[in-house]
């Protein structure tokens, strides 16, 4: 098996029963704010695009699903390996680009094609990327491969029976918003960004652990952000207040943690063979160019944003222009009033209004009346602020998923009062009755199932409130606080209360003294 990097998620897997084409991105993605790091445009697409059999995309998220990439350099006669979704979206974004061969897989379940295994689980749950996201599992009779992308499966152990795997890709950047958008003084951003930071090399330490790889790739991520607006957002920011962790952080910080694992520097155009315990790495670049790409950041990425100028032109020229304000409120309350109606359980969970600044217009989403209007000086707990071309734009392509739009693109401002909100982001994100139909109805399969189990002289519900992992695994209790390490959620187990996000609480009490040291 031969893989070769293509930048951020993007993979070529090679093998004797067929290539599989990954994630393939090049072109900026979120309103021009993200572009791959370390720069990609100079690969070969044409011709990773004609020779691949299979064309794998993971999910909708416009870092991974590079559509003017996809139209123009892959063969259309590719065999696409489709995840088992929960909506069609990606298959129908697909087949507008003229894909016509799909295999339909179920999740979780091998299927061999001409002597290779492939396997993909789908996540389906209202945080899982844009409603979906997914892993793909590859065994060629020789070599194991497992490209994690932005999915937290939930059962490693299930994965792990697909075969022991040799060639693990696992994501370890950041891909959010928080904290660098929200209005904070300097010193809370900087804290905050380093808790995120921590946690998200602890949510890969822990999934190196679990899949124990012979060898680890870090992969999809991180991005960078060439747009003068932007650009203090890269790396880990000024003064440490963002929280996008380059390739040789993650890997020097892993050496320190875990110094037995084996875990290799994937860059663009960099070809991985591994074989057993060996691995043959060729990287494109001499060792002097990768120590200017990561050692002198800035200055590279000055040089990459003086490059892409016309391409960042390009794409402020496309948005649409602002909208008067009776036109903005009228389209609005069109398109997302008939959604309130049916988002019972959003609604309940966010349970007053929120505002949306658009310019200088103040709108309120009135989730409790159901109702879109404009701002008449109430109180709002939650307060996201933009510009009113993206609006426009994201109004006039009729833009179903504002988190695969405009808050990915961290081109917008928040504030809140309070711990944060699933059900609001939620809610961005599912701007079609299709999507608001599937989250209430997965909502409604998701109440308590009343299953406990003991946990450090406590009994809590077995399932976390956020996307349902096992607490017997994944819970972690110091003092009266448990927290579920799958995704970090908190909770105080004196009063229930959810620490990270309202509306899920959880049922917990004291069962003994808890346990020394807890």
């Amino acid at each position: 098996m031969r893989v070769t990097g293509l930048g951020h998620a993007g993979l070529f897997i090679e093998t004797a029963a067929g290539s599989v084409l990954c994630d393939p991105w090049v072109n900026p993605a979120f309103f021009g704010s993200w572009f791959p790091f370390p720069d990609n445009t100079d690969l070969d697409w044409a011709h990773y695009g004609r020779a691949a059999d299979y064309l794998y995309v993971s999910h909708l998220h416009r870092d991974h699903f590079d559509a003017e990439n996809l139209r123009r350099n892959v063969r259309k006669d590719v065999t696409v390996l489709l995840p088992a979704f929960a909506t069609d979206e990606l298959e129908r974004e697909l087949r507008a680009l003229g894909f016509t061969n799909f295999l339909h897989t179920r999740t979780g379940t091998p299927v061999e094609r001409d002597g290779l295994r492939i396997m993909i689980t789908a996540l389906t749950g209202p945080g899982d990327g844009p409603i979906g996201d997914s892993a793909l599992s590859l065994d060629d009779g020789d070599t194991v491969l497992l490209n994690q992308n932005d999915a937290h499966p939930l059962d490693i152990a299930a994965i792990r029976e697909f075969g022991e795997v040799d060639a693990y890709f696992v994501q370890f950047s950041g891909a959010i918003w928080y904290p660098m958008v929200y209005q904070l003084p300097d010193s809370a951003k900087k804290e905050f960004a380093a808790r995120k930071r921590q946690g998200q090399f602890d949510r890969a330490l822990r999934y190196i652990d679990a899949v124990e790889a012979k060898h680890v790739f870090p992969n999809a991520g991180p991005p960078c952000f060439l747009d003068d607006e932007l650009f203090e957002h890269n790396g880990t920011g000024r003064d440490g207040t963002s929280i996008f962790v380059d390739q040789l952080e993650f890997l020097r910080q892993l050496g320190r943690a875990r110094p037995e694992v084996r875990a290799r520097l994937l860059l663009p155009g960099t070809v991985a063979e591994p074989e057993d315990t060996a691995c043959k790495l060729t990287h494109r670049y001499t060792e002097s160019e990768i120590e200017h790409i990561f050692g002198e950041k800035r200055a590279y990425l000055r040089d990459f944003a003086r490059r892409q100028q016309p391409v960042l032109a390009a794409e402020r020229a496309s948005r649409a222009p602002a909208l008067p304000r009776e036109r903005l409120l009228a389209e609005l309350k069109q398109w997302w009033e008939p959604l309130l109606t049916r988002a019972d359980r959003i609604c309940a969970g966010i349970g007053g209004p929120a505002r949306l600044d658009v310019g200088e217009v103040p709108i309120v989403i009135d989730f409790p009346a159901r109702e879109v209007r404009l701002w008449d000086g109430e109180r709002c707990r939650y307060t996201l602020s933009t510009s009113a071309d993206l609006v426009a734009t994201n109004i006039e392509r009729r833009e179903v998923d504002w988190s695969n739009s405009l808050l990915l693109s961290m081109r917008f401002t928040a504030s809140r009062i309070g711990p944060y909100n699933e059900f609001l982001y939620v809610f961005l994100k599912c701007l079609s009755m299709e999507r608001i139909e599937y989250v209430e109805n997965y909502y409604d399969s998701c109440q308590d199932d009343g299953q406990d189990i003991e946990l450090d002289g406590w009994r809590v519900q077995r399932r976390c409130p956020h996307l349902r992992a096992d607490l017997g695994r994944f819970g972690q209790i110091e003092g009266n606080v448990l927290t579920c390490t799958l995704h970090g959620w908190r909770y105080d187990l004196s009063t229930g209360r959810c620490l990270t996000s309202d509306g899920h609480d959880i049922r917990a009490s004291a069962t003994s003294s808890p346990a020394a040291g807890s």
